[in-house]
Parts: C-alpha cells; structure tokens; sequence
C-alpha cells in the first residue's frame, strides 16, 4: 500500500468506529456523549442503578459532557454533568475518543467550514485555518460528516478533509 493512502486507511478504520452504534467500551474518567437515543427523546439520569429508579435529569441525544465517575455495575454507570449525579444505562453513552485530527494537505476552503449541521447547506459556525489540528471528533457520524469539538467551537465537518495525527 502507498505511503500516502494509509491516513486515509487510518481515518476509514476509526471513523467506523466511532459511530453511534459504538458505545461501549465506556471509559472511567472520560468524557461521553448521548448515542443511541431518539432526537425527540431523552436519556433518563436515574438516582439509582435501575429502570424503576428516579429521574433527576434527562440528556438530550448529542449532549456532551457527561462524565462517568467509577465502574459501572452490570449494565449501569455513575456519571455526573457538573450540575447532577446520578446513574445511565451504558447503552446510551459513548466515550470521546482519545484522537485528534488535522486537515489534509487538500482540505479546501469548503472543507474546513465548521457547519451548524451535517450539510454543506447548512449555517457556517466558523471557518477554520488550513493548517489546523487538535480537531476532536465527537461520537457523531452522518452521511460523510463528522461531529466534532476544535478550539472552543462544536459543529460538522466533511469526512473528506480529515487527516488522523497518530502514527
């Protein structure tokens, strides 16, 4: 295989991994996000371990943040979002992977435009410098578009013009 085609092998192979479907393992002391839950729906925060438990908070699918706290028991996990604590089911949470991105040497001008949504139609929340790094992908994946957090800014960029930075 070229030299030249194994970040994009390297990109194939994680991106792939990071979709919603993904969610396990759930990583103590990182950051996770809502997957697998319905946009009009709602991941319930339980004071306890179990379905019948008490809600003290529900997290919209997308939200991040979330931070698992110790092991999880069986299938729940104590997490805490800085204004509540409490239990998830582990089905439903996802851990920010532990890479970063740049953009591809090609990466135009369109391709560096961080959008509200996942189409080139959409808003454009910020336009990024061509030679940017330290992009961080969320566990978001859409027809060719990646969720993704960089210098304070959250929003979508195209797959196409994302390199991995790991070896």
């Amino acid at each position: 295989m070229p030299r030249s085609a194994l970040p994009l092998v390297i990109l194939a192979v994680f991106l792939g991994a990071v979709t919603p479907s993904a969610a396990d393992p759930v990583v103590k002391g990182a950051e996770h996000c809502v997957v697998n839950v319905r946009a009009d729906d709602r991941l319930n925060l339980r004071a306890a371990p179990k379905a019948e438990a008490a809600v003290r908070e529900r997290f919209a699918y997308g939200s991040c943040g979330i931070m698992v706290t110790a092991a999880c028991k069986g299938s729940w996990c104590p997490v805490e979002d800085g204004h509540h604590s409490g239990w998830v089911h582990r089905h439903y949470i996802a851990a920010l992977p532990d890479v970063e991105f740049c953009f591809t040497a090609a990466a135009s001008r369109e391709l560096r435009l961080l959008r509200a949504w996942p189409s080139s139609g959409s808003r454009i929340v910020t336009e990024l410098p061509a030679k940017q790094c330290g992009i961080r992908p969320l566990p978001y994946i859409v027809e060719g578009w990646q969720k993704a957090r960089v210098d304070g800014w959250e929003g979508w960029l195209p797959q196409a013009g994302l390199a991995h930075t790991g070896d």
